[in-house]
Order: structure tokens, then C-alpha cells, then sequence
């Protein structure tokens, strides 16, 4: 008789690898290969945002894609940026041993707080990099308030209370 030593860790640690492995593979969607090295299919520009009180900021990696390439648009307070990185055909015939850039096309939606003024929006493209420039309404701008200072509807309905 056989008797095997079961390791619960060592065989789960096993299966999570492989599962992590099919998730890996499966992120990959869209995309062709050739001779295993992937050419084609989409990919997910990473992205800072930051607000820094006067307008929100938006950098995108894009290097690799060409200004007319480039869409940005704003429709009901959503932001939306798409482009396409191009493959260079002409670059096939070089035997590459490995291809690992992203080609394809990409998409990228942001939903803006209220507080932008989607009527202000600047757009420049420098070294592979998006910078979106979003200005808040004048109403969402930070303000100091004085203490012991009334102001507007509050300083009447202040003065009734006191009467």
C-alpha cells in the first residue's frame, strides 16, 4: 500500500498560480499574436488625477500615438478619451525576437464631480503624455470665510433671528 503526504498549502499555492495565469491570459483580450508575441488588440493607458482646489488634471501615458489619433470628448458629465496606437507594418519584415508594446486601440472614461466646468477644458500633448486641464465653476472654487462674517440670504435670515 502507497501512502501519500497531502500538502493542502503547497497544492493550493499551485492552483492559485494557475488561475492567476488564466486571468493574465484572459486580460489580454482582443489581442492577435504572432509567432506568440502579441501585436495587436487594446490596451489601458495608465492615468494620474489630481484636483488642486482650482481645476482637476488628468495625465495620461500615451506614448507611441499620434495627436490625430487622439479623441477627447465630454457628454453629460462624463469625460471620455480614445486613440489608437498603430502598428508599423513596415517594421514587421525586421525579425523582431519579442514584441511586448501595446498596439490597438484604447478607451478610457472618467465621471466628473459637478463642480467642473465642462465648458473650460484645456488639452496638451507633450513626450507621450495627455494633460487634460479641467477648471471648477467659480461656485466650487475654495473660499476663506471670516468668522463673525454674514453674508448673502444667511446675514437676513442672521439679523430676524437676533430681532
Amino acid at each position: 500500500m502507497f501512502i501519500r503526504r497531502l500538502y493542502p498549502i503547497r497544492e493550493n499555492a499551485a492552483l492559485q498560480s494557475r488561475v492567476n495565469s488564466f486571468f493574465q491570459d484572459l486580460a489580454k483580450e482582443g489581442s492577435a499574436t504572432e509567432n506568440g508575441s502579441e501585436v495587436a488588440g487594446t490596451f489601458v493607458p495608465a492615468v494620474d488625477i489630481y484636483d488642486n482646489g482650482e481645476k482637476v488634471v488628468l495625465k495620461l501615458e500615451i506614448p507611441g500615438v499620434k495627436e490625430e489619433d487622439v479623441d477627447i470628448r465630454i457628454e453629460n458629465q462624463t469625460l471620455s478619451v480614445r486613440g489608437e496606437r498603430k502598428y508599423e507594418a513596415e517594421e514587421k519584415q525586421e525579425n523582431f525576437q519579442r514584441v511586448e508594446r501595446h498596439y490597438g486601440s484604447f478607451h478610457r472614461s472618467f465621471s466628473l464631480p459637478i463642480s467642473v466646468d465642462a465648458e473650460n477644458v484645456g488639452a496638451t500633448y507633450e513626450a507621450g503624455v495627455l494633460k487634460l486641464e479641467l477648471k471648477k465653476k467659480a461656485s466650487a472654487q475654495p473660499r476663506q470665510i471670516k468668522i463673525g462674517a454674514v453674508v448673502g440670504a444667511a446675514a437676513g435670515a442672521a439679523a430676524g433671528v437676533a430681532a
